[in-house]
């Protein structure tokens, strides 16, 4: 199956929400529309009007089933990259930044990466990856933050094949209040 990324629009919500919404029922978490999720109903406001990117990998032909996305421009993955001030302190340590717990020396982060369960394992959550690094670094960022639930061990893994470490955990501000790993991926610049 193959698959191109590009940039959400409005018009992309419910192949987004779909997409979101399939791994929350997967691992029983709570879905909150209104307030949690609300960005995954508003790309343009939340990230765009922002400067920052929503990207979605979208179906280039049949998928295996519906769900998965069984038809040209069906969306199979999801991911966001939010630029930020440098959060103050050396990269590899947490810091307490009005209440929260951020990854000092970043300055930006990745946001939000989910693939539905039916395109796993066909380099979706990679290409989606690779890509908001590529962005950053061409932005010029130096120190990427990410936090990601405890449970999503395939994530942390490929996380890792992009230089992630592990600095600290928090708990999530989600309706579950999940326990959730800190990473930095440090950005390296090819220029």
């Amino acid at each position: 199956m193959g698959f191109r990324i590009r940039e959400a629009t409005n018009s992309d919500v419910d192949g987004i929400v779909r997409v979101v919404k399939a791994v929350y029922d997967e691992y029983g978490f709570t879905w909150d529309a209104e307030e949690y999720h609300a960005d995954l109903y508003d790309p343009d406001a939340y990230y765009g009007q922002r400067g920052d990117v929503f990207l979605v990998a979208e179906s280039l032909g049949r998928g295996k089933s519906k769900e998965e996305g069984g038809r040209e421009g069906s969306i199979l993955g999801v991911i966001g990259l939010c630029f930020h001030d440098r959060i103050t302190g050396v990269a590899g340590v947490t810091v307490l930044v009005d209440g929260k717990i951020r990854a000092a020396g970043s300055d930006c982060s990745l946001e939000r990466l989910y693939v539905h369960p039916e395109a796993r394992r066909q380099g979706v959550g990679e290409a989606l990856t690779r890509e908001v690094v590529v962005r950053a670094k061409k932005a010029r960022k130096s120190v990427m933050e990410l936090w990601s639930d405890k449970r999503f061990g395939d994530a942390h893994r490929l996380y890792g094949r992009f230089g992630a470490m592990t600095i600290g955990d928090r708990i999530c501000h989600d309706p579950d209040q999940s326990p959730e790993w800190g990473l930095v991926i440090v950005l390296e610049r090819d220029d």
